[in-house]
This record gives structure tokens, C-alpha cells and sequence, in this order.
């Protein structure tokens, strides 16, 4: 670089070069700067050792896969819950979760359950059983864990995943998971959802950190995540440019993942014997966003943990009131609300 100035000091190329120079200069501290991180990424000169993940390898993403995992120790029993649903039918929430997936154009989903509930689950989504494959997860060795479980049902295959204890309510007529799919399967890469959440919400989430997706509002490459991160790293790592002051993008509890998830999340189990407990889904897609373009989607959507104090009373309020049976429904909550103001007036 200093030979060229030299070389161009003596004519009108001296501008020209100096102006070159300089801004190779700064794509290269822009570069240390974008990849640190990156164990292996190195730039050597002029040249960087590896490309960027947004030009990497085009994944072909076919959706015809679920998982689904219910097998936490206290999350067992919440899949067997009977709401009505939208249509008003009574139904097992882990069969409303299903049939989120079929929507989404699966035909093939995996439960991952505690052993011995096979039986008890399959009963609970009635005639979409023939659809399902029960895997078990022996130990409760945490959610990381329960998504490997099912890697042989995944067979190197991108595949939609679930929570067994959130349901999921879409203010258009097609659901979360369809939304979700036709957004991987047009990107060509891993999408997971999420939801701009408030800075006290971290507690409870995984949490992305990234950039919007030029000329899309709904639209993130993600670059960074943390499981449950505090507020300071949050602050730190997490903003997202565009996001409300306090607000982050948290994880929806539904993602679109490719085949390389399930080789992470090996790779980790494997180097410990076996013994990992503690290796959070969050910490392979952390991995993820480093080795492919992975994306996260944001739309006005909610989502409804069951497992929360209220939380089945929640989901079957979210349920009513975007259902046929919503005017009924509201009806009976004005009603109750007036019989108990008129019970405090009494008093």
C-alpha cells in the first residue's frame, strides 16, 4: 500500500490512490470488527479467508417435518389440556399445536415425550395420530437436548419446531407456522420468529441481536443470541437498530431450522460424553448465525405460554375472542364483569 502512494505521489493518481487506500483501510477495520467473533475468520492483506454467511451455499428448505417437543418434567401434562379452540371445538392443546403444523404443509411430526406418555399424547390429538412419531428423551437433559432427540427423525432435513406448551394466534387467516414456512422456504435459509418484547421479558426468553434485512420491516439477519441474557448484555450485544428503546427481539417459540442445527447441537453432547444438561437450543443457533444466513421474523402475531400462572385461562381467552364464537363470548364477559360490579356496590 505504501509503495503505490509512492509510486502515484508524482502525478494525478496520487489522489486516487490515497482515496483507495483508505477506504480499504476501513472496510478492513469495519471486517475485524463484524467478524471478531468468528473463530477462524482471519484477514490476512487484502484478502479475507472466508466469505461472509449471507454468500454462502444455497440451502434448499421443503418443509415437510415437525418436531415438537413435550417431555420437560413440568411441561408433560400441559400438551393434554382441553380448550376450545377457534372453531369451537374442544380440543387437547397439544392437538391445536399439531394442527398448526399440518397448516403449515408438514405431514410428518415428531413429539419428543417423557417415556410412557406415548400412549396418553396419542389419544390427545384424536385423528391426526397417524401423523406422529413419538420419540422419547430418557433423562430430562434439558431442551437442547430434547430437540437432538430427534435427529433420526429429521434424517438431515430442514424441519419445523414447536414448543409442546405455547399456543399460537395469527390475526389473518393463515397461522404462525404457515407464515413462518413459505418466509424459510422463499429465503432459502433457517427463520426463527420473534417478538419485539420489553427489557423486563429477558428473564424468560432467548433473545437475537442482528440488523433489518434492507427494504423489509418484518425482516432480520441474525448475528448474535443469548439465552436469558441480562439487561446489560442485552444492552451490549443485542440492539437492534429500528426496535423501540428498551424493547428486543425475544424468541416466539417457533423456528424453521436447517439440518445443521441437529450437527451443533451433536457436536456439543458428544465432546462431554453425554453429560450436558445445561446446552440450551439458543446456544446452537448462537453457533448457527456464524456458520449460515439465519434470519428471524417479526410479525403481529402472540403467542401464549400455558405453563404461566393464567396461562391455560390466556390462551382460551386469545382463543374465543379470534374465534367463530367471539360475540357469545364477549357477551358472557360483560355480563360477568357487571355482576360483579353491582356484587361491590352492595357491599
Amino acid at each position: 500500500m505504501t509503495r503505490l502512494l509512492r509510486a502515484a505521489r508524482s502525478d494525478r493518481r496520487f489522489v486516487i490512490a490515497s482515496a483507495f487506500c483508505e477506504a480499504i483501510s476501513t472496510i478492513r477495520i469495519a471486517l475485524r470488527s463484524r467478524f471478531r467473533p468468528l473463530a477462524g475468520w482471519c484477514i490476512i492483506g487484502w484478502s479475507v479467508s472466508k466469505l461472509p454467511r449471507e454468500t454462502g451455499k444455497t440451502i434448499t428448505m421443503k418443509i415437510t417435518k415437525a418436531v415438537i417437543t413435550a417431555a420437560g418434567p413440568s411441561q408433560r401434562t400441559l400438551p393434554l389440556q382441553i380448550l376450545v379452540d377457534r372453531d369451537g371445538t374442544p380440543k387437547s392443546v397439544l392437538c391445536i399445536i399439531v394442527e398448526e403444523a399440518l397448516r403449515a404443509g408438514v405431514n410428518e411430526i415428531c413429539v419428543v415425550v417423557c417415556p410412557g406418555d406415548e400412549a396418553t399424547d396419542a389419544a390427545a390429538v384424536g385423528d391426526h395420530v397417524g401423523s406422529l412419531t413419538f420419540v422419547q428423551q430418557s433423562e430430562p437433559l434439558g431442551y437442547g437436548h430434547a430437540v437432538y432427540c430427534a435427529r433420526d427423525f429429521v434424517e438431515n432435513e430442514p424441519f419445523l419446531h414447536l414448543v409442546g406448551d405455547h399456543l399460537y394466534v395469527s390475526r389473518g387467516a393463515k397461522g404462525c407456522a404457515e407464515q413462518l414456512v413459505e418466509v424459510a422456504q422463499a429465503e432459502s435459509c433457517a427463520v426463527s420468529a420473534v417478538q419485539a418484547s420489553r427489557e423486563s421479558l429477558l428473564p424468560y426468553y432467548g433473545t437475537v441481536g442482528g440488523r433489518r434485512v434492507p427494504g423489509r420491516q418484518d425482516l432480520y439477519v441474525i448475528e448474535d443470541v443469548i439465552e436469558k441474557p441480562t439487561p446489560t448484555e442485552a444492552e451490549q450485544r443485542l440492539i437492534v437498530p429500528g426496535l423501540r428503546a428498551g424493547h428486543y427481539l425475544c424468541f416466539f417459540g417457533m423456528h424453521v431450522l436447517t439440518p445443521a442445527v441437529m450437527e451443533l447441537l451433536g457436536r456439543a453432547w458428544h465432546a462431554d460424553a453425554g453429560r450436558v444438561t445445561g446446552y440450551h437450543l439458543s446456544l446452537a443457533l448462537a453457533e448457527l448465525a456464524q456458520r449460515e444466513r439465519y434470519l428471524a421474523l417479526e410479525r403481529p402475531w402472540s403467542r401464549y405460554d400455558v405453563g404461566v400462572k393464567y396461562g391455560l385461562l390466556t390462551a382460551q381467552l386469545a382463543l374465543a375472542l379470534n374465534g367463530k364464537d367471539r360475540d357469545e363470548v364477549l357477551a358472557q364477559l360483560v355480563e360477568l364483569l357487571a355482576a360483579r360490579e353491582m356484587q361491590r356496590a352492595e357491599r
